[in-house]
């Protein structure tokens, strides 16, 4: 029998440690170290868990391709590229944030609130899976068969033939799990959730630091050597981040949030870690009686002809290629000199506290006994620059009781020194305001040139002071 050792570690940053103690020398977390034991001899790439698997990518001896071929250091010019090929899942904004779609022997985790619909969107997405030619293989470690053909027929309704490929499996165990992959042979593999699932042989309980390791670890290589694609969902702790987060984000390709409010309708599916793609993508659902739908840009936008309210400006922001409108709220009241309040929802409070500072100082307003809330409508959070200037417009907007004209957009970043400073997509997104009925745009002086021919009249500001005489 092979000999365990004990090693100890971070549940919050994944440090690994030989003996235990009080605080992680880390990242100074205190009483985060756990107890992990692992056999010094493992499995072979060809067995997991007991259970021989072969693949695309195996030799004949049980070793892979690439143990056998690489066998010395290759200079980077030397080296042949590869272009990795990528499978539809069947929804086009999963496929948005995955980069295109999934790649074969790709492991997913998608973490995500309970309720918020991780697991109406990943029957969905088998369900797409084999309807572009795939076999599915949906393993659920805490639903019946039952439950989950009662979630499909009100998903799929009448609309349920022709899904002979997508098979159901319900187990604990991991051994058993691999056992079906090895039967089935699915080109797609969904596992929900990595927390109920154990293996026998470890002596720890099912969701611990040392079963989550050791099972996420044998599904991810079962999908190297089978070149499925896995998709594998982690709960989340009471501060909404993923649990055993550095444990299973670093053995996993591709790390996914799904985000939301559940008493409303929009959810947005955002990548943390992407070896395939860019993490700057968004995929926008509307969550209704049929399930998730695919929201288009208009799912979380606003009214780009509307405004006209002081404390309010229109803006857009970027998220990867896609341009969202969206709307910037702002309120003051009088507080007092000394302990004025400044609070935020959706948008950085050190950057609303730095505006504040630069309205005072190159907009002459007094703002220092005024308690200012600002916030992004809809629950959207914004973290880029090119909506200062928007930012801005709002908060002297609600202090002065001024308002912009309707259907007037806000684009730019706002300097210390109070001059308004250029945003990236200009083009993009005074095309898409304009699409959406924006009639009037504040943009950077710097940028005038770039604005005059897509059918929104600009005006271009230079400085804050320039910006503020736009308030009626």
């Amino acid at each position: 029998m092979a000999k365990t050792r004990t090693t100890y570690l971070c549940r919050d940053c994944g440090g690994v440690h030989p003996k235990w103690m009080g605080r992680c020398p880390d990242c100074g977390g205190w009483d985060t170290l756990e107890a992990f034991r692992e056999p010094e001899a493992t499995a072979t790439v060809g067995t997991v868990a007991g259970v021989a698997l072969r693949g695309e990518g195996m030799g004949e001896d049980g070793s892979s391709v690439a143990e056998l071929t690489l066998s010395q250091a290759t200079p980077l010019p030397d080296v042949v590229g590869l272009e990795v090929p990528r499978r539809s899942t069947g929804v086009a904004e999963f496929d948005r944030v995955l980069g295109g779609g999934i790649v074969p022997g790709a492991a997913v985790l998608l973490g995500g609130e309970p309720g918020i619909g991780k697991s109406t969107l990943l029957l969905q997405t088998a369900v797409g899976m084999v309807r572009t030619g795939g076999r599915v293989l949906y393993a659920s470690s805490e639903e019946s068969p039952q439950q989950i053909k009662l979630r499909a027929d009100r998903l799929l309704g009448e609309d349920s033939e022709g899904l002979d490929q997508l098979f159901l499996c319900t187990e604990t165990s991991l051994v058993r799990i691999l056992e079906q992959i090895r039967r089935v042979e699915p080109t797609f593999i969904v596992l929900d959730s990595i927390q109920m699932v154990h293996r026998t042989d470890l002596d720890a309980p099912a969701g611990s630091t040392t079963q989550l390791r050791r099972c996420c670890h044998d599904l991810v290589q079962a999908a190297k050597v089978t070149q499925a694609g896995l998709v594998v969902v982690g709960h989340v702790t009471k501060e909404g981040q993923l649990a055993g987060p550095k444990l299973l984000e670093h053995v996993v390709d591709v790390v996914l949030a799904f985000e939301g409010d559940r008493d409303r309708g929009h959810r947005v599916l955002r990548a943390a870690k992407n070896r395939f793609g860019s993490t700057q993508e968004i995929g926008l659902f509307e969550m209704t009686e049929h399930g998730l739908q695919e929201a288009d840009q208009a799912a979380e936008a606003v009214d780009a002809a509307g405004g006209g309210t002081p404390g309010l400006a229109l803006s857009a922001t970027m998220a990867g290629t896609r341009c969202l409108p969206i709307e910037v709220q702002a309120l003051t009241a009088t507080g007092f000199l000394g302990s004025a309040k400044r609070r935020a929802s959706g948008l950085d409070a050190n950057r609303l506290a730095m505006l504040i500072a630069v309205l005072e100082k190159h907009g002459e307003q007094r703002l220092a006994d005024q308690d200012i809330f600002a916030s992004v409508a809809g629950g959207a959070r914004v973290v880029e620059p090119a909506v200062d200037l928007a930012i801005l417009m709002a908060i002297a907007g609600a202090h002065l009781g001024r308002r912009l004209d309707r259907g007037t957009v806000v684009l730019g970043e706002v300097g210390l020194a109070g001059e308004v400073r250029s945003v990236r997509h200009l083009e993009q997104r005074l095309r898409e305001m304009g699409r959406r009925g924006a009639k009037r745009a504040l943009i950077p002086g710097v940028q005038a040139a770039q604005g005059m021919t897509l059918g929104v009249e600009c005006v271009p500001v230079h400085r804050v002071s320039d910006a503020l005489a736009a308030l009626d």
